[in-house]
């Protein structure tokens, strides 16, 4: 279970008079909000995605719906019906499962319809303003689990070394241009090539994909948020399963952006990354790591060979 002492800060907002809500998708995410809320005597009301988030929540929450995730219409009844003013949405939704297994009611299909793109980005903003329209307050997700959110700087016991650098300077790069388009937060590198993208099928599944086109060279992986990261939902997210998932893949070095990264389990998660030989930093979302002579961030008029 979620250690409630590692969110352990009242967000500005929670004095305000009103009820929360919760909005819950997979992982321990929706868990990590419950229980700091609730150590701060806030207690949320949780509305649950039936195709995603976990029945042991249930069992923790004394306010309880679950929703299908085409029911939008049910889910704004089930959230004025509980009183709540603002909501926290927490937990991953499947990007596959949002644009392929959905169906929506009426309400979610005329917002559906009415979108230039059918990304993600497009699809939850417009949800959060009916949220809005409805009266209801969509917070950033990370309100309650600040301490969880690392500052610039090497996390691990061993920082990145020369190769891994030069492999993360360029990752940061190439990153940031994926993300900046909501294509994914994810990409995996090796030798400053490209080994894999991630697209919609999440964080882990690219490792392994790269792992299996890298034929056991080493890699490192870069994760960002995007440019101009909402930070009210699809926030990073590293957990232990990400670095079980290095560690088999043979992924050295972990490279992700500082204050709008969530690492779960924050302690255990970098006593892990210590036991396997793994390198994590923290970078400043607009700085990139000088690198190497010659690297693709360097500035002094070198070329690569």
């Amino acid at each position: 279970m979620a250690d409630a002492s590692e969110g352990n800060m009242l967000p500005p907002s929670a004095t305000l008079p009103g009820k929360w809500g919760l909005i819950a998708g997979n992982g321990r995410f929706p868990f990590l909000v419950l229980e700091a809320a609730r150590s701060q005597g806030i207690e949320m009301a949780v509305i649950a995605l039936r195709e995603e988030a976990s029945p042991e929540l249930e069992a923790i929450a004394q306010r309880f719906h679950w929703v299908s995730l085409g029911e939008l219409s049910r889910a704004l009844d089930l959230l004025h019906q509980e009183g709540v003013t603002r909501a926290v949405m927490a937990g991953q939704v499947k990007h596959t499962k949002i644009f392929s297994s959905i169906r929506p009611d009426w309400k979610l299909a005329k917002l559906i319809f009415s979108l230039p793109r059918k990304n993600t980005d497009s699809l939850i903003g417009a949800v959060a303003r009916v949220l809005e329209e409805e009266g209801i307050e969509l917070v950033d997700s990370t309100a309650f689990l600040k301490p969880l959110l690392p500052e610039p700087g090497v996390l691990t016991r061993r920082a990145p070394d020369l190769r891994e650098s030069s492999d993360i300077a360029y990752g940061l790069e190439i990153a940031r241009h994926v993300a900046g388009l909501d294509l994914g937060q994810t990409v995996v590198i090796s030798d400053r090539a490209c080994v894999a993208v991630e697209a919609m099928e999440g964080t882990d599944e690219t490792i392994e994909r790269a792992a299996r086109l890298a034929a056991g060279k080493p890699l490192v992986v870069v994760k960002v948020a995007k440019p101009r990261q909402d930070m009210r939902f699809d926030v990073p997210v590293v957990g232990m399963r990400t670095i079980e998932t290095m560690r088999r893949s043979r992924a050295t070095a972990l490279a992700i952006d500082a204050c709008r990264t969530l690492l779960f389990d924050r302690a255990r998660l970098i006593e892990a990354a210590d036991e396997a030989g793994i390198a994590m930093e923290a970078f400043a979302p607009d700085a990139q790591p000088s690198g190497p002579p010659g690297g693709p961030n360097d500035r002094s008029g070198a070329k690569a060979g």
